[in-house]
């Protein structure tokens, strides 16, 4: 990483994976209507495809951390983005519910082994000083590959089919892994020998590490978990075409990438109250989305919540890795095994209460719950020794 071409090309490289991974996962938001019609079944039954790939992203990310540490994390990274594109690419041959759920649930078991594994890579391979802006970098194309995923799923699905979308991401993620496969250069091991069992033992045993892990399960509740419905209540709400609802979700992601621009002044000026700050504006995210009925005023609701979100997450993901800085895979793996877990479950609770009390109460228990998520984490922090006026990390 010493080198500023290889580093320009590493970022490049690895950016535009995490932008066709993260548009690949988001893009789905605007779809599970138009699927749920096209195979006939329920809204609910089709948000399950997104339950079986965030579960199975959850599961396999604790395999693919200790991996990465034995193996070199280049060499699972190739992986991870060979099988995301074949598994993408058959997503878009899915005929049925037990077909769609079985290739979105291998697709997300590839692809966790990409976020958590690219971010650690780079952790390893930046110093200190670098590190932060090298993070800021490459999480910004994955800002952008959610910010713009909705409005690309929603062109392609509205032009095409929501089968069309999964094949087009699926042919990208095949020219890119081929592209890396050549450019990018395998990293040496930082261990010898894997032991999955004693890896998690150790990692698990560590308090700064337990204590974080329940915000990252809580922040996939609430953001995952409500974030797949998104289409729906806009499809209920102002009965708009596909094209439209995916225009509609776009400010989630541009809320994403203002407020990560806009996060280590805000840390700075809000000192201990920057983790209520976050928790308090997400939550008035979602009473706004519960009660208007103002297209405008819906997109600026968005807006906050994906704000919200990218003002909590790189916190809790640089909070972590300080934990046991060797073993940065496996943290990663433990982060990411959390968020995307919280997501399935949230995603799935999240249909039940929809299917049984409505959208509303949905929005509602998740706005009580981001909130206090908010005191929580600033309660954390303060135990973990990490002030909020600290540098900015991504």
């Amino acid at each position: 990483m010493s080198d500023k071409l290889v580093t320009n090309t590493v970022i490049f490289l690895f950016g535009s994976l995490l932008f066709l991974a993260n548009g690949d996962n988001y893009a789905a938001a605007p779809l599970i209507v138009n699927i749920a019609e096209d195979l006939n079944f329920s809204v609910n039954a089709a948000a399950s495809s997104v339950t079986a790939y965030m579960l199975a992203f959850g599961v396999f990310t604790i395999l693919f951390g200790p991996l990465s540490d034995r193996y070199g994390k280049v060499f699972i990274i190739h992986i991870s983005t060979m099988g995301t594109a074949i598994f993408s690419i058959l997503g878009a041959l899915a005929y049925d519910l037990p077909s769609l759920i079985f290739f979105r649930a291998v697709n997300g078991a590839f692809a966790a082994g990409l976020l958590p594994v690219v971010l650690a890579y780079l952790g390893q391979a930046s110093s200190d000083s670098e590190r932060p802006q090298v993070l800021t970098r490459i999480m910004s194309y994955g800002f952008l590959g959610t910010a713009t995923a909705t409005l690309i799923g929603g062109t392609i699905a509205h032009f095409g089919s929501w089968k069309l979308v999964y094949l087009s991401y699926g042919i990208m993620e095949l020219i890119l892994a081929i592209l890396m496969l050549k450019m990018i250069k395998r990293d040496k091991p930082v261990s010898d020998k894997i032991n999955i069992l004693a890896t998690y033992k150790k990692v698990l045993s560590h308090k700064g590490v337990l204590s974080l892990l329940p915000l990252f399960l809580l922040m996939g509740f609430t953001v995952f978990g409500i974030f797949t419905y998104m289409g729906q209540l806009i499809t209920e709400r102002f009965g708009y075409d596909i094209f439209t609802v995916g225009a509609m979700l776009s400010p989630f992601g541009l809320g994403i990438i203002a407020a990560g621009k806009a996060m280590p002044t805000l840390r700075r000026k809000l000192q201990q109250y920057y983790m209520p700050f976050n928790g308090t504006l997400i939550a008035l995210a979602l009473l706004g989305l519960s009660a208007s009925n103002n297209p405008v005023l819906f997109c600026l609701y968005l807006f906050m919540f994906g704000a919200g979100f990218i003002l909590f997450q790189p916190v809790f993901i640089a909070k972590i890795q300080e934990q046991i800085p060797h073993m940065k895979g496996s943290i990663m793996s433990m982060a990411s095994f959390g968020l995307f877990t919280g997501g399935a479950i949230g995603t799935t609770l999240n249909g039940f209460i929809i299917s049984t009390w409505g959208m509303t109460t949905m929005l509602y228990s998740s706005a009580a719950i981001i909130f206090i998520t908010g005191f929580i984490a600033k309660s954390v922090m303060v135990k973990l020794d990490m002030p909020v006026t600290a540098k900015a990390c991504c």
